[in-house]
C-alpha cells in the first residue's frame, strides 16, 4: 500500500515537473480515436517510456504517449494509448494512469472507447453516451487491501457517469447535429471477441455496447471522487448481429471515419464543461 502511494507520487511529481501546471481534464482516447490530439494547441508530448512506473502499450492504434496542452481554452491531458487487462497487465497497471491523474490534482476525466454494438438499433459510426456499465466480468481494480488515502473500501457506484456532464454532452450533440445515442456499456476481458451466445446474454442483461476497456478506469476514478464522462464509438456490430466475422482492422477503420464527429463533440463538451 505504501509502495503504491510512493509510486503514484513519484510519477505525478515527474509529470508536473515536466509540464509546470495541473490540467483541468484528462481524456483517455480509445482505439482509432486519437485524432482529437491534433486539435490540442501549445501541445507537449511525453512518451510513456520516459515516465517513471508507466507500463507500455502493445495494441495497434494506441501510440503510447501523454499529450498536454490547451483545447477550447482549457488545459487538458490526452492519453493516446491505454493499458488493457488482456495485454497481460494486472489491474494495478491498467488503472495506474488514472490514479496518477488524480494525484496530480485532476478531478475530471473523459473515458472513450471503440465498442461493438449490442443494441441492434445501432450502426457502425454511431457515438454512444455511456449512462451506466456492466462490470460483472471485470477483475475489480479495487480488489485487495483498500488504500484509504485514495478512496473508501466500499465506494458507491450508483452514479458513475456524471449526470450533469451527460446533460452537457447531449446539449453539445444537439447543437452539432450529432445523433448521440445513450446506453449501457458492458466490459468483457478479451482479447477474443465475444461469441454470439455471449452477446445475446449481454443484450438480455441490458447492454447496448461491449468492449474490453473503460470500466476499470471508471471504477477507480469514482473511487477517488473524480467526475466521469464516458463515450463509446460503435465501430462494428457485435458477434451474431451480422453474418460476418469480426476484425480489428474494421474497428480501426470505422474509428477513423468517426474521428471528425467524435473530435468535434468532445471539443464542444470540454468548451462547455462546468
Amino acid at each position: 500500500m505504501v509502495d503504491t502511494i510512493e509510486r503514484l507520487e513519484k510519477t505525478a511529481h515527474y509529470i508536473k515537473s515536466r509540464i509546470g501546471y495541473t490540467p483541468e481534464i484528462a481524456v483517455i482516447l480509445g482505439s482509432g480515436l486519437g485524432k482529437l490530439a491534433d486539435y490540442i494547441e501549445e501541445s507537449m508530448e511525453i512518451p510513456y517510456e520516459e515516465i517513471p512506473n508507466f507500463p507500455r502499450t502493445t495494441v495497434v492504434g494506441h501510440e503510447g504517449k501523454l499529450i498536454f496542452g490547451t483545447l477550447k481554452k482549457r488545459r487538458i491531458v490526452a492519453m493516446k494509448g491505454r493499458f488493457h487487462y488482456y495485454e497481460g497487465n494486472d489491474m494495478d497497471a491498467v488503472v495506474f494512469p488514472v490514479r496518477v491523474f488524480k494525484r496530480m490534482g485532476i478531478d475530471n476525466i473523459i473515458v472513450t472507447n471503440a465498442a461493438g454494438g449490442v443494441n441492434t438499433g445501432f450502426t457502425p459510426g454511431d457515438l454512444m453516451l455511456i449512462t451506466d456499465h456492466i462490470s460483472l466480468f471485470c477483475e475489480n481494480p479495487l480488489r485487495g487491501e483498500n488504500i484509504d488515502e485514495l478512496g473508501p473500501r466500499f465506494p458507491d457506484m450508483s452514479a458513475i457517469y456524471d449526470k450533469e456532464l451527460r446533460k452537457i454532452a447531449l446539449e453539445s450533440a444537439k447543437k452539432l447535429g450529432i445523433d448521440l445515442k445513450e446506453g449501457i456499456y458492458s466490459y468483457c476481458k478479451g482479447p477474443s471477441y465475444e461469441s454470439p451466445a455471449e452477446i445475446k446474454a449481454l443484450r438480455i442483461m441490458g447492454a447496448d455496447a461491449v468492449g474490453m476497456s473503460t470500466v476499470p478506469e471508471a471504477i477507480v476514478a469514482r473511487h477517488m471522487g473524480m467526475r466521469v464522462l464516458g463515450i463509446s464509438c460503435i465501430t462494428n456490430m457485435a458477434a451474431g448481429v451480422l453474418d460476418q466475422p469480426l476484425d480489428h482492422a474494421e474497428v480501426m477503420e470505422t474509428g477513423k471515419l468517426a474521428e471528425k464527429k467524435f473530435s468535434g463533440l468532445v471539443s464542444d463538451i470540454i468548451e462547455n464543461w462546468r
